[in-house]
């Protein structure tokens, strides 16, 4: 007999997971000079929303590459404007050019936490899901839904390190 569980319940069971995840400190926490995972990510905000697309991987004056350079694809760089023009109108020192370097603030932390949520629910989960809803096929789909939905190495690296791996998945899926 098959248990009849419903992927939304399932869907709901990995966000779970995930902001469990969410909830641990992130390597280089409070320690100078580059301030680990966090400021990366925070960094290509503040790299993409102030100056133009051409130096975001150029090393200028506003754009020292040694510190956190931008080296990773453009749909990466895109994702950091997206959200860091988000975080932007909530509020500019999330990402004030030069002044925000090593920026450690909770309530940034809270955004950029739920910002790869929000990513991965939109992009990964919903282009899982509605693919396996496609199937039409037994239940053991749906645990095929939870183990990739759930996938840790995803979920450590995402959650625990601020990052949007789960874009080019969900695009790519």
């Amino acid at each position: 007999m098959e248990v009849p569980y419903k992927l939304e319940v399932i869907a709901l069971t990995t966000i779970i997971i995930k902001l469990g995840v969410s909830v641990f400190p992130y390597s280089g926490k409070n320690e100078p000079p580059k301030f680990g995972d966090y400021e990366a990510q925070r960094h290509w905000m503040e790299i993409t929303v102030n100056l133009p697309i051409q130096d975001w991987y150029r090393n200028t004056t506003d754009n020292d590459l040694l510190y956190w350079g931008l080296d990773y694809p453009p749909l990466t760089a895109y994702q950091s404007y997206l959200t860091g023009s988000v975080a932007k109108k909530i509020n500019q020192d999330y990402v004030k050019l030069h002044v925000s370097q090593g920026f450690e603030n909770f309530d940034h932390q809270y955004f950029m936490r739920m910002s790869v949520l929000v990513s991965d629910c939109i992009f990964f989960v919903s282009a899982l899901y509605f693919y396996i809803r496609s199937l039409k096929m037994s239940n053991k789909y749906k645990w095929v839904f939870f183990a990739l939905s759930s996938h840790s190495g995803l979920t450590l690296i995402d959650y625990s390190h601020f990052q949007y791996n789960c874009v080019s998945l969900g695009l790519t899926l």
